[in-house]
């Protein structure tokens, strides 16, 4: 199917599915964890956009993100510029920041089918790679000349330009157990 007869047919269907090759995929359960980190990365990323006094917008989890012909991701949170969509909008037609939070069966999706996919639009400027247990984010960022740079920030803030937004590690990931001297 492409991504126009699955975005009708998804909207009928239990949970949360996106589509590979022409193929619905369901998504899997989420642990507490992954859903706690999700909901930081969405508050703090709203959080900036509002300090920032941008027009863009953050949307959560339940967007659909065209790649190709028969190709859309739902990614854990994203960030778009400029008018804000219509309320019954489904796609987010030019995402400038993709986010996923990753679990134990989607790291090796997140890190290459996804990856190849969001840099595949053009709007996509920043892809955030988080794993709920713990540091680092991976932050992967289009250059001027369209190569992609690949950071692994383990503290300090996220620099997301464009669009000119700033988020702090300690926002989004959750709080490390403190070390014990057991002996």
């Amino acid at each position: 199917m492409n991504v126009d007869e699955f975005l009708v047919w998804a909207e009928g269907q239990e949970g949360r599915w996106e589509l590979y090759n022409g193929v619905p995929y369901l998504m899997a359960p989420e642990a507490v964890q992954h859903g706690k980190v999700k909901f930081a990365v969405q508050v703090a990323l709203a959080d900036s956009i509002r300090r920032a006094g941008l027009p863009c917008h953050m949307l959560p989890d339940g967007a659909t993100v065209r790649v190709t012909r028969n190709k859309a991701h739902e990614p854990d949170a994203l960030v778009y510029c400029g008018p804000e969509l219509p309320g019954s909008a489904i796609e987010v037609p030019k995402p400038v920041i993709v986010v996923e939070v990753s679990s134990p069966s989607t790291r090796k999706i997140d890190a290459s089918l996804k990856l190849t996919g969001y840099f595949s639009l053009p709007s996509v400027h920043h892809y955030l790679i988080i794993d709920p247990e713990g540091l680092p984010v991976i932050h992967h960022q289009r250059q001027a000349d369209g190569t992609i740079l690949t950071r692994l920030i383990g503290e300090g803030s996220l620099k997301l330009d464009p669009p000119g937004l700033e988020i702090a590690t300690r926002d989004i990931l959750p709080e490390q157990p403190a070390a014990t001297d057991e002996t």
